[in-house]
């Protein structure tokens, strides 16, 4: 009876610990996709002064796998991969890329990553280019001609090295075509928002339906520390469903029957 009623008990905190642990999005999670890409498109659409070029950014697949292979490392460090192109990405000419770091892993919320990257324009002088301190994550954001972006967030148990040792979570957008050339502005300023390039505008942004379109990648970076064989992140998911609770739910069954069984005056 007692091995019955333990087992019953182990079962229930398996799921329950299952259930209560700290969880991050996919990145094929739809509603961090809309973050990331609303987080990006609100500042390029407000940037100060007015831009006459700025392209819509939209969600690319190969991008968010290149940010989660590199997110996978935990290191507080640009990719190291960055410039052999033909490693973070299989079509793209070039690849910019943003990094955020934090703790707990509670903290995690992709739209107030994306805001302390955008908050550092009070640092930036669009007219001379000068930064007084980190403006990189910013003019990356905004840089006109980038108008892919993907992004992941890891959890690290052990924290992000060069950030932190205690347990926290790796933000990292991947964008192209790269943006912060140097000695360039991030976007050209004058006239209406989109006179400066074709196809249609959606608050002063340039949007066109070649360049907005989805691909999908078959393909993993050859430095990804844990490939994923399962096309299906959600995969886990499933079996939760289909196997752990089933069986909890036999075992509860078998429980209650032994409690009733051995102790006929107890309700259970």
């Amino acid at each position: 009876m007692r091995s019955a009623v333990r087992m019953f008990l182990w079962a229930w905190m398996i799921l329950d610990s299952g259930e209560c642990s700290a969880s991050l999005p996919e990145i094929t999670d739809g509603e961090f996709i809309d973050e990331c890409v609303r987080g990006h498109n609100d500042a390029r659409s407000s940037v100060s002064p007015p831009a006459n070029d700025m392209l819509y950014m939209t969600w690319d697949e190969g991008l968010a796998i290149t940010a989660r292979a590199w997110a996978r490392h935990c290191v507080f460090e640009h990719n190291t991969y960055l410039k052999d192109v033909r490693r973070v990405h299989p079509t793209f000419s070039s690849v910019g890329e943003n990094l955020w770091a934090g703790y707990p892993p509670s903290s995690f919320d992709a739209l107030k990553a994306i805001k302390r990257w955008v908050d550092e324009k009070q640092d930036y002088n669009y007219n001379s280019t000068v930064c007084k301190n980190i403006c990189g994550h910013y003019t990356q954001v905004v840089w006109g001609s980038s108008y892919k972006v993907g992004c992941a967030a890891q959890l690290c148990p052990n924290g992000v090295t060069s950030f932190s040792s205690r347990e926290g979570v790796i933000f990292v957008c991947n964008y192209a075509t790269a943006g912060n050339v140097n000695r360039r502005r991030p976007y050209k300023q004058g006239g209406a928002g989109c006179s400066g390039c074709e196809g249609t505008c959606e608050k002063n942004l340039c949007r066109s339906q070649e360049r907005d379109s989805q691909k999908s990648y078959n393909w993993t970076p050859d430095w990804d520390p844990d490939p994923d064989p399962d096309p299906d992140p959600s995969g886990f998911n499933y079996v939760t469903i289909l196997v752990a609770r089933p069986i909890a739910l036999i075992v509860t069954v078998i429980a209650a029957y032994a409690v009733r069984h051995f102790y006929p005056d107890v309700f259970c």
